[in-house]
């Protein structure tokens, strides 16, 4: 195998969609891999494929992050492996159809792969790269984390988790010398439209994006060293505009006293 200069990249849900894509990437690129996923047999067949055309040393680690023994496991390497320099928290799902008509089992599902999982696995890596200096950590988040009204409010409720710990995560970390990037994706043709019951062909054809077009613009916003990519976002000015917006409301946004807006009309209520 060739010598690694870039260390080994970690990518969850790796066996099909955005993870093959950033898989094959990153391996171009000079990275060795661990390849995370539950369907061992596709990512067997991927690291195969990839040794082959790249002589990069590519491990296969089978895990169903939905499972708390298993992240262990995955948070483990992460913590002791010093090699690890990079990972992507891919692995993901979304509900066939919304919190109202879903199954509590499936419910409970998304929040263990979407949150509980990457929340834990960035822990592991950030402490690692901090204490190492170096590193990076690759979120994929979602636009629905900005349009919670449209489809289903658990799945983009865990997409603005992931963009809120990013953010949280980037302040702490890159002061000591570790990447960290939310990458939010709009429809973008991979398996999870298929296994939540969905056609992504049922979408308008110039509002979904190919995989491999998604992951060349986000790891060309990684190297540009964006802590938020929008591969999608045409305009960057609106983004830039929506963040000075909210960061406008820092220091205002906690007061001993409610706002007049509210303390007139209680007033009056109280003397009626």
């Amino acid at each position: 195998m060739t010598t690694s200069t870039l260390g080994t990249a970690l990518i969850t849900g790796a066996s099909t969609g955005l993870g093959a894509v950033y898989a094959d990437r990153l391996a171009r690129r000079g990275y060795d891999l661990i390849l995370v996923a539950r369907d061992a047999g596709r990512m067997e067949a991927l690291s195969a494929t990839l040794s082959a055309e790249t002589g990069r040393s590519i491990e296969v680690l089978p895990a169903d992050l939905t499972d708390r023994a298993d992240v262990a496991k995955v948070e483990d390497r992460l913590a002791s492996d010093a090699a690890i320099t990079l990972l992507v928290n891919n692995a993901g799902m979304s509900l066939n159809g919304g919190l109202l008509d879903s199954e509590v089992s499936q419910v409970e599902k998304l929040i263990a792969l979407n949150i509980t999982a990457p929340t834990l696995l960035a822990a592991a890596a950030g402490k690692a790269f901090a204490a190492r200096k170096s590193g990076g950590i690759i979120n994929i988040a979602s636009v629905l984390a900005l349009l919670p009204e449209m489809f289903d409010g658990v799945y983009s409720g865990s997409k603005a988790y992931l963009l809120n710990l990013s953010k949280s995560l980037a302040k702490q970390l890159e002061p000591q010398g570790v990447r960290v990037q939310a990458v939010l994706p709009g429809a973008t043709r991979t398996e999870i439209w298929a296994r939540s019951g969905k056609d992504v062909d049922s979408f308008p054809v110039d509002w979904v994006m190919e995989a491999d077009h998604l992951v060349d613009a986000s790891l060309l916003g990684f190297d540009r060293g964006e802590t938020i990519t929008i591969p999608p976002l045409a305009d960057e000015g609106q983004w830039d505009a929506y963040e000075a917006a909210r960061l406008a409301m820092d220091g205002k946004l906690s007061n001993r006293e409610v706002a007049p807006r509210y303390r007139e009309a209680i007033k009056e209520a109280v003397a009626a």
